[in-house]
């Protein structure tokens, strides 16, 4: 069985300063390579497919760099959609199958994290969200998201910080009438019914979401 995954990269970095003048956020460079790439390589696994990616600020730079990766491009380019509607607007790409998102402004050292996000995914789950303790969190400059209890359901809270990678049902969000909203709109819902779930990251995580972060997630990498 195969698990689709969807990209985030249509973001426009804002907090990225000059590095996002002339150029998405994914495109930029960390330990050598663009940070997409960081996200690609954790991707690279027989049982994910089809891969699919939403484009909007300097799309046609984003089209480019993935040309040749195999992978379909969500097209955003009429309007921000934030990402629980960028999602939405990739149903018909993704079908009904649990889906992986991921963010693509973040790297990591340490387990493979979708592996780690496969291995823990139920049937009973309508998502699980892969969180990580405050000791193992880089460049993050944002306070905690979420508590986990003792059956590893997800509350909001301030012990752990959301990674920006998750499985989730797409059909969660089809009783959502909006064209662009938050994937926090999707999880409160989900909180509701008890079908939030969290998995604890054991490696370190970088937040590339400022300039500052860079020289950190590099040092991070040891690069």
């Amino acid at each position: 069985m195969t698990t689709p995954l969807f990209l985030f990269a249509a973001g426009l970095g804002t907090r990225m300063g000059e590095l996002t003048r002339n150029q998405p956020k994914p495109l930029i460079r960390v330990g050598g390579k663009a940070l997409i790439d960081h996200a690609l390589a954790l991707t690279d696994l027989p049982e994910i497919s089809p891969k699919i990616a939403n484009v909007h600020y300097c799309a046609d730079q984003m089209r480019a760099h993935l040309a040749d990766t195999g992978i379909i491009i969500s097209d955003e380019t009429d309007a921000l959609l934030e990402t629980g509607g960028g999602l939405k607007k990739a149903r018909p790409l993704l079908g009904d199958k649990p889906t992986i998102t991921m963010n693509t402004d973040a790297v990591w050292n340490g387990p493979n994290s979708i592996k780690t996000l496969l291995s823990a995914w139920r049937d009973d789950m309508e998502a699980l969200l892969l969180v990580v303790k405050k000791h193992n969190v880089h460049g993050h400059l944002g306070a905690g998201d979420f508590d986990l209890d003792a059956n590893a359901r997800l509350h909001r809270g301030s012990d752990l910080i959301y990674t920006g990678v998750q499985i989730i049902r797409p059909n969660t969000l089809d009783h959502i009438t909006e064209n662009a909203f938050s994937l926090n709109v999707v999880w409160n819902d989900i909180a509701t019914r008890n079908g939030l779930y969290g998995v604890t990251y054991d490696g370190a995580w970088c937040d590339v979401g400022q300039p500052s972060s860079i020289p950190i997630a590099e040092a991070m990498l040891n690069v």
